[in-house]
């Protein structure tokens, strides 16, 4: 059972690391923007320069899309640079500062609230991107800014998340405090008829069973069986009816563990779910709300348009589904926007009230702007126009208390609402609790962020991977670089201590209490340090030992070593259950802590893959999941040679390229050495050679009948991706996708080519070695897989990749990498 102080250090940990996260962003974003050049910004993604205004529209929810292109006049190609930039991302167009002096127009436009206080320059979210265009949607104020007609578009960093999920936190505190010593005296919100209870009507911060499990307070509650369950999906595997069996049946908790290839499998195991609790059956009497969540708009969107897709019930009734959320970050499919509150608060009967305000508004600001009957008249000056601005502000606020009811009446209404993690902690939802959260992509969200929507619900449904990419964590990487600079300095983290010790034990030797204490205080210390190592930390947990299934003994982790725990006792640990540990990184998600806290028995695992080639999934497969991952009749295996665009050139081309689902091209001995672009940390690494490698290779896969849109090179490194576009892209145009490992999570392709870049005398393999990333980059490919890569430095990085560079040699149809 957890203590006070362990719940207390695990939230002050959080907090910490949370604070050096927000400041990490703020460095990289706010302060790099003003101390940076614009042509460094746009070299690292963060800007588009010299952008012109080409139309301004009104968007769902009334927000306004400011669009913005390369004019000729100052590029010689429309096509943006390579830039970091998408939807959902918070940007900011301001004037394009240039030598050549001011620019000669401006565009009128409404100035958002959180606006910087430059005269000409606007914030909004970023709606849509393209190759040649993007939109920009700003809300309304009361405020107007004129646009330059050259302008230039940055992206900022997002506080809001960070500030929800401090006050995550802190609910988190205030919640535990009065109760960790009173474990019996806990309330229960009561139960409504309408399933969804209002806020008002439960004390604040209430201790449910659910934190209690959540926070090792005490442990799950023994599972409800479930009779007579029947599935309304009846191409559910084994695997995947057993997932939903258990997520029904356990009373808080239940992790469901999505390996590659569970695109499609995974979702619809959660499909079923959200089917189970929302219909009435003989195992579900009476039907439940729903708060259903994502770490990404795209894993929301997906859901939703899944739901979208479904049969009516039997009674004739669709799922009533509302989607929380900026229109600007909602998938652009029609029944998807069509079931966000803004267009569903649109259709209400109280929306025709709320309609006659927001009329009269927009014909108030079309005068002001100049743009009244006929649009042609003059906008107002002087007293007149004050006076139109107070009628602006007035009418404002009479639209925002009629919008309110309407939301509260969509929302009233719909069994099941969809949000990111962070969009649940908004105002719309601030007054609803719901009967279960179910969270998708739970092991790419920060834990913090998670605890936004767990105190809405009484029961929690986890879904994602810990084998793939955990959340990106700006923070680690200034430890990192701290590191790196002590061994350019030549010291070692060994030798420092060392060190240091020996010039303590000079200075200290005459004092004995100081001499014996000193041992014991570093043997807690490494002991701590060994405890709390993460998976990508510990080369063990590359051989399939660390994610187990579900019928495997329960991996015990010994509790953390407090200052009232003997070191002793935690090799004596012998139960499942090991109590609430502070996490070490912000990569510690809250799926990885339950797993480790309570053993497999918390979860259950999908073990059919419907994505890759047998051949392709055989790898990960034994060194990740056991050797439980299988490949579904349907893809085991599917080629190249059988998609319908296949066109081989000879027999040999239908056999050795098309026919063949792994090939590595091997470039050791080439001297096909990588080079480092930037300066010192802050640079990228691209190889010329493997570029060329990869370019011929993909010739020769369109060659042979593929399409462009089926193929997609991925690499760990963003100067490799910027050389590769800068070859591909003018010969195979824009359906090619190029991107980094971390952008392609989720995705697939027909074909993938891999671009390892690592190639030196010195054997070093930087982040390469995180074998969640390489997991990532070899299971996108469905049919075919190409590695590019020097076998003699990669299989220095680590047991992992030497696993998979004997695995190549042994399997692949391994091809010299030189050129003839």
């Amino acid at each position: 059972m957890a203590t006070e102080t362990q719940l207390l250090s695990f939230i002050d940990r959080h907090r910490s690391l949370l604070a050096k996260e927000r400041n990490a962003e703020v460095e990289r974003s706010t302060l790099l923007l003003s101390n940076c050049g614009p042509k460094l910004l746009e070299q690292k993604g963060l800007a588009l320069l010299a952008l012109g205004v080409i139309g301004i529209n009104i968007g769902l929810g009334g927000k306004t899309l400011v669009e913005l292109e390369r004019p000729t006049a100052y590029h010689s190609t429309p096509t943006f640079s390579p830039h970091t930039l998408r939807p959902g991302d918070l940007a900011r167009i301001e004037e394009n500062i240039s030598s050549s002096g001011p620019s000669k127009k401006a565009t009128k436009i409404k100035k958002t609230e959180g606006a910087t206080s430059k005269t000409n320059a606007v914030e909004g979210v970023i709606y849509k991107v393209s190759d040649t265009r993007i939109v920009i949607a700003v809300d309304p104020s009361e405020d107007e800014v004129d646009l330059p007609d050259r302008c230039r578009v940055l992206k900022l960093a997002n506080s809001v998340t960070y500030d929800r999920m401090d006050g995550a936190l802190d609910q988190l505190e205030k919640t535990i405090i009065p109760s960790v010593c009173s474990f019996s005296s806990v309330v229960y919100a009561p139960q409504h008829d309408s399933g969804l209870i209002q806020s008002n009507d439960k004390p604040p911060h209430e201790m449910t069973k659910l934190i209690r499990v959540l926070l090792g307070m005490s442990q799950p509650s023994a599972r409800t069986p479930v009779a007579d369950l029947k599935f309304f999906d009846p191409a559910l595997n084994a695997s995947q009816k057993e997932a939903v069996k258990f997520a029904l049946e356990a009373p808080e908790v239940a992790c469901i563990h999505g390996p590659p290839g569970q695109w499609t499998g995974k979702t619809h195991t959660l499909i079923e779910i959200i089917r189970q609790l929302t219909n009435v059956t003989p195992s579900n009497p009476k039907p439940q709300r729903l708060l259903v969540c994502g770490a990404s708009n795209l894993s929301v969107d997906n859901i939703l348009e899944r739901l979208l897709a479904l049969p009516p019930a039997e009674k004739g009734e669709k799922l009533k589904a509302t989607r929380i959320g900026h229109p600007a970050r909602v998938m652009s499919n029609e029944g998807v926007l069509e079931s966000t509150l803004d267009a569903k608060a649109g259709r209400t009967d109280q929306a025709a009230l709320a309609k006659d305000v927001k009329n009269e508004l927009e014909a108030t600001l079309g005068v002001l702007s100049g743009k009244g009957k006929g649009g042609k008249s003059k906008s107002p000056r002087g007293l007149e126009r004050k006076k139109m601005w107070e009628e602006v502000k007035a009418l404002r606020k009479e639209y925002r208390k009629r919008e309110g009811g309407v939301v509260k009446a969509v929302l009233g209404e719909s069994q099941i609402v969809l949000a990111t993690c962070h969009s649940s902690g908004g105002r719309q939802l601030r007054f609803y609790d719901f009967d279960v959260v179910i969270i998708d992509e739970a092991t790419q969200a920060l834990e913090a962020v998670c605890w936004i929507p767990i105190f809405k619900g009484k029961k929690l449904i986890l879904a994602g991977d810990p084998m793939q990419l955990p959340p990106t964590i700006l923070s680690n990487d200034k430890v990192d670089k701290q590191k790196k600079d002590k061994g350019r300095l030549g010291v070692t983290q060994s030798s420092s201590n060392k060190n240091d010790k020996a010039e303590k034990k000079k200075q200290n030797e005459p004092d004995s209490k100081s001499k014996s204490a000193q041992p014991s205080a570093d043997l807690a210390e490494i002991a701590t340090e060994s405890l709390v190592l993460s998976d990508s930390d510990s080369e063990d947990s590359s051989d399939g030992e660390q994610v187990l299934g579900e019928d495997a003994p329960a991996k015990v982790t010994p509790p953390d070593v407090l200052p009232h725990t003997k070191i002793a006792d935690t090799t004596k640990t012998k139960t499942k259950w090991t109590g609430l540990r502070p996490p070490q990184t912000l990569e510690t998600t809250l799926f990885d802590r339950l797993e480790k806290m309570y053993g497999n028995g918390i979860k259950r695992m999908l073990k059919v893959q419907y994505r890759m080639h047998a051949q392709i999934c055989e790898f990960p497969s034994k060194t990740l999941y056991s050797s439980k991952l299988i490949s579904h009749e349907s893809v085991a295996s599917h080629l190249l040679r059988d998609l319908p665009e296949a066109k081989p050139e000879s027999e040999e081309d239908e056999k050795e390229v098309l026919g063949t689902p792994v090939v590595f091209f091997d470039t050791a001995g080439c001297e096909y050495y990588e080079r480092l672009e930037g300066d010192g940390d802050e640079g990228s690494r691209c190889n010329e050679n493997e570029a060329t490698v990869v370019k011929n290779w993909v010739g020769n896969l369109v060659s042979n009948g593929l399409l462009p849109s089926q193929i997609a090179v991925i690499t760990p490194y963003q100067a490799q991706v910027t050389l590769l576009t800068s070859i591909l892209r003018p010969l195979h145009g824009p359906q090619l996708e190029i991107g980094t490992v971390d952008g392609m999570q989720g995705r697939e392709k027909d074909a993938v080519i891999i671009s390892l870049v690592r190639s030196n005398e010195t054997r070093e393999v930087g982040f390469l070695k995180d074998k969640r990333r390489l997991n990532v980059a070899m299971t996108r490919a469905k049919r075919h897989l190409c590695v590019v890569g020097d076998s003699s430095t990669v299989q220095h990085g680590g047991s992992f990749l030497k696993k998979w560079l004997a695995w190549l040699e042994a399997n692949a149809d391994v091809r010299y990498a030189g050129f003839d």
